[in-house]
């Protein structure tokens, strides 16, 4: 599909876009995400008939936009907020020749790296709701949907959203980089991981982890960290404590919220005995998600 032939025969026609190939129905939500009476409650809503005045971007794009639904896609949404981090790659996936302000037609696209090339997936912008709610991604800012929309067309690109419904956060940082991916088992790792980890940060390579366990049940241990679960690395650094060097590494969870409760979190005693101007330019003590 072209978008730029697509949207100019949209606009010529007074038009809002629908795409047949992935149409607004219960098919390409994919037969077993849900149960059939749910399925078919589904009602699909375009930006325009939930916001006065939606945007694709507001105030940039960062990790922090993204809030994870109803669908278990951590794997592609860690991939994707490792991405934030990283302006240069993230303009690949995300061309700026669109939005809600200008030749707005409901017709979006997104750039997906598959067998050696890089794919434009055409969508248009019906996204799937329950019961009122979001079934993908929603956004943190009520009317900012790049999250909901990428989301969209990765779920396209995947043949169904419940094809999104459990991965591998390796395959999602490949298919919005074209790069090559390296993976550690924290089982046996190099005895140099954290100086590993922190070269990488400095590279700016795109980095994330994961939790053995499954991930349809999402069990959140006492620790706070969820079993099945995948996870951003958005640092590696090193602070001065107890007279040595330690080495921390700050990890995002993208729902959003749900944080590590031990060593080095949030309310942790550690950060009492870390120089002021360390910990003011590392600990940001909220609950959005991220944590050291």
């Amino acid at each position: 599909q072209d978008f730029r032939e697509l949207r100019a025969s949209c606009l010529s026609q007074g038009l809002l876009f629908e795409d047949s190939t992935f149409p607004a129905h219960v098919s390409s939500i994919g037969p077993s995400l849900l149960p059939q009476e749910k399925l078919w409650r589904i009602q699909w809503k375009r930006p325009t008939e939930l916001q006065r005045n939606p945007h694709l971007i507001t105030d940039g794009v960062s990790r922090f936009d993204i809030m994870q639904g109803e669908i278990g896609d951590c794997w592609m949404l860690a991939a994707l907020g490792s991405l934030t981090l990283r302006k240069q790659f993230l303009e690949n996936v995300l061309p700026k020749d669109q939005g809600f302000q200008e030749d707005y037609a409901g017709i979006f696209h997104f750039r997906f790296w598959q067998y050696g090339e890089w794919v434009d997936v055409v969508i248009d912008d019906r996204l799937p709701f329950l019961n009122g709610r979001y079934l993908s991604v929603h956004p943190r800012t009520s009317n900012e949907f790049w999250p909901s929309l990428l989301e969209k067309a990765y779920a396209k690109l995947q043949g169904s959203y419940q094809n999104l419904n459990g991965g591998y956060l390796s395959d999602a940082l490949v298919d919005l980089t074209g790069g090559v991916q390296v993976q550690f088992s924290l089982k046996e790792p190099p005895s140099d991981l954290e100086e590993i980890l922190r070269a990488a940060d400095r590279s700016r390579c795109l980095m994330g982890c994961s939790t053995s366990g499954q991930s349809s049940r999402n069990i959140e241990l006492r620790n706070g960290i969820v079993q099945g679960h995948a996870y951003t690395v958005t640092g590696a650094v090193k602070v001065p404590y107890k007279n040595a060097w330690k080495h921390i590494i700050r990890i995002w969870n993208p729902w959003g919220h749900g944080e590590w409760k031990g060593p080095w979190s949030d309310n942790s005693p550690q950060w009492d005995r870390v120089e002021p101007k360390y910990r003011e330019a590392l600990l940001k003590n909220k609950d959005d998600g991220e944590f050291w």
